[in-house]
């Protein structure tokens, strides 16, 4: 198996749990949070999918799918179109109210575009250093890895929140 064919399949499977976490449920499940710190199935997979469109895109050197595909004015978040969640409050995080089928429709566009630019890689592109402000310097092979792991990372905890608020329902 070929880095290229590791990593998309590593994407693929971040889809797979973003899917069964947010699939089928209304906007006020997806904005629902387990106690007033807590973050939303919604927060959680705008969050990831920010974060995966923005480091991507900066990677490839092309314009983050949130701004190309119109995503941004659609979901009308009260807060600036740069902002990817990254240390936001426990207000903002509220602020994050979206149905399935946009917080879906965004992640996709994200999801085939990261297929199509890391399907594209050989080994030697991912030796690349895509960001001199660390030290060590990073590389794209850590960055698609730092981006799969916090995609796992929330997508995990996105299902674990809808597992609970189904458990609560009874």
């Amino acid at each position: 198996m070929k880095s290229a064919e590791v990593l998309a399949d590593a994407f693929g499977r971040i889809q797979e749990i973003v899917h069964s976490a947010v699939d089928g449920l209304a906007a006020d499940d997806l904005g629902a949070r387990l106690d007033s710190e807590a973050n939303s199935i919604g927060w959680l997979v705008w969050h990831l999918t920010r974060v995966q469109d923005d480091h991507l895109a900066d990677a490839a050197g092309e314009e983050q799918v949130w701004h190309s595909g119109g995503w941004a004015e659609r979901f009308e978040l009260p807060f600036g179109h740069e902002e990817t969640g990254y240390g936001q409050t426990t207000e903002q995080i509220a602020q994050v109210k979206v149905d399935a089928d946009l917080l879906l429709g965004y992640y996709d566009a994200v999801h085939e575009r990261t297929l199509r630019f890391v399907q594209g890689l050989d080994d030697d592109a991912l030796d690349r250093v895509v960001d001199e402000a660390w030290s060590p310097p990073v590389t794209l092979g850590v960055r698609l890895i730092s981006v799969i792991g916090d995609d796992l990372q929330h997508a995990g905890q996105a299902a674990f929140v809808r597992g609970s608020l189904e458990r609560s329902k009874g």
